[in-house]
């Protein structure tokens, strides 16, 4: 984008809610956003069945880290993406360049991270469901267990999607015009002006010492050499 600074131009513009909410960036992070509540929603509402027991356990075969694991992933999730709309929002107040770098690497590496953790929540999600047996009381969790699985495999999807845009806003670079100082900066192969000319009338007020001449008087005038 060519007069921008990673994505977003010069510091102090105006913001556009209607325009910031149809970047895709802003969609992607609302999408993450409610894929996290549908996630660590479903396991904590309806997650947890009793078999053979009054106690509740969780519904992926009985095993409590995979439970404990999507809730938690879910809830990360959830505030991070609350975070980095703030963020978004923020980001084109920055006047730094050095402080827009940083933002678009933490949003790069963090999607990124996260990325490969709903990766990991929907393998292991999957494969304690595959070994759940087929009982009356996990037949009642079934649907919101199944819920969990498919958008945590959503979700790769869109944090994926958001660490290409933020590796495609860190190759945009900065237009260094933009936050450029030096008049001259724009123009590197310009020459350097020159001395503003007068009005073309000289003034009688004008003072000019006499130029030097060789008739100038060699001792000035009353003035004896002395001998010795």
């Amino acid at each position: 984008m060519e007069g921008s600074s990673f994505g977003a131009g010069p510091a102090g513009g105006s913001f556009e809610p209607v325009d910031f909410l149809k970047q895709p960036q802003t969609i992607l992070r609302i999408l993450s956003w409610v894929f996290s509540i549908v996630v660590f929603g479903s396991i904590v509402n309806e997650g947890y069945v009793n078999i053979d027991s009054p106690e509740l356990h969780c519904a992926y075969n009985r095993n409590e880290d995979a439970c404990n694991y999507a809730i938690s992933i879910g809830l990360i999730a959830f505030f991070a993406c609350v975070f980095f709309l703030v963020l978004d929002i923020y980001f084109p107040q920055i006047s730094s360049v050095k402080d827009r770098k940083r933002a678009v690497l933490l949003d790069m590496g963090f999607s990124g991270f996260w990325a490969f953790m709903w990766f990991v929540c929907f393998c292991y999600l999957a494969n304690q469901w595959q070994r759940t047996p087929k009982l009356p009381e996990v037949d009642q969790a079934a649907d919101a267990a199944r819920a969990a699985i498919a958008f945590s495999f959503f979700s790769i999807i869109t944090w994926v999607l958001l660490t290409l845009k933020a590796v495609q806003r860190y190759r945009l670079g900065t237009d260094m015009s933009l936050f450029a100082t030096d008049p001259l900066a724009s123009a590197p192969n310009a020459g350097y002006p020159g001395y503003p000319t007068g009005s073309g009338i000289e003034s009688t007020d004008t003072y000019q010492s006499p130029p030097f001449t060789e008739n100038s008087d060699i001792n000035p005038r009353g003035y004896q050499v002395p001998s010795y």
